[in-house]
């Protein structure tokens, strides 16, 4: 199966990447399978600026838009990176979401959270955006302190204990990943209209 490790800020200055390469050499050692970055960084997505809601179906209207639709169509499942911003997420990863629809559908997903505490807040919204794009989230998460796991707030050094939760976390994403590909193979998306 094919995972995608969406870096979910492009802040400058942003820990989101070293956290999402962090989970990716956890990940890589399940050799069976292929983890990619979808950095948010080489999208350059604007604010959300397509004219037709993604719900209504294809054709987009951007090409940064495509872009972004094939690399999320062909992953099986997702693995969120995301720090907390005022007791949610980043607004770039809100469009981010909201940019797609049916390439969502029937895909389980799974988070890594960090800031004071852990990401918590933005991973319990991500729960409920997940709901409405039919992804399947798992139980486990990662929730990563600036205060424990990180130097100075700035370098990640992760508790040995968070790489047992991350393994958690890819176990249940991975079956679920592929208990769910039944599903894909066999749904038709009756809110997306057939492109002409």
């Amino acid at each position: 199966m094919k995972i995608g490790i969406i870096v979910g800020s492009t802040r400058p200055g942003r820990r989101s990447i070293l956290v999402a390469e962090w989970v990716k050499a956890i990940a890589d050692s399940r050799q069976e399978h292929d983890f990619i970055l979808l950095d948010l960084l080489d999208y350059d997505l604007p604010h959300l600026n397509e004219e037709i809601p993604a719900a209504m179906g294809h054709p987009y209207g951007h090409g940064h838009t495509r872009a972004w639709s094939e690399s999320v169509a062909s992953c099986d499942g997702f693995i969120i990176v995301t720090p907390e911003y005022n007791h949610s997420i980043p607004g770039v990863l809100k469009d981010a979401l909201d940019y797609l629809f049916s390439e969502w559908h029937n895909k389980a997903i799974g988070f890594v959270g960090y800031g004071l505490l852990g990401g918590s807040r933005a991973v319990e919204h991500l729960r409920t955006i997940s709901a409405e794009l039919m992804l399947a989230d798992v139980r486990a998460q990662v929730a990563l302190s600036l205060f424990t796991d990180f130097v100075d707030m700035e370098l990640l050094n992760p508790g040995d204990h968070h790489v047992a939760t991350a393994n958690q976390m890819l176990d249940q994403l991975l079956s679920w990943s592929s208990a769910l590909r039944q599903l894909r193979d066999t749904s038709t998306d009756s809110l997306s209209f057939v492109e002409a």
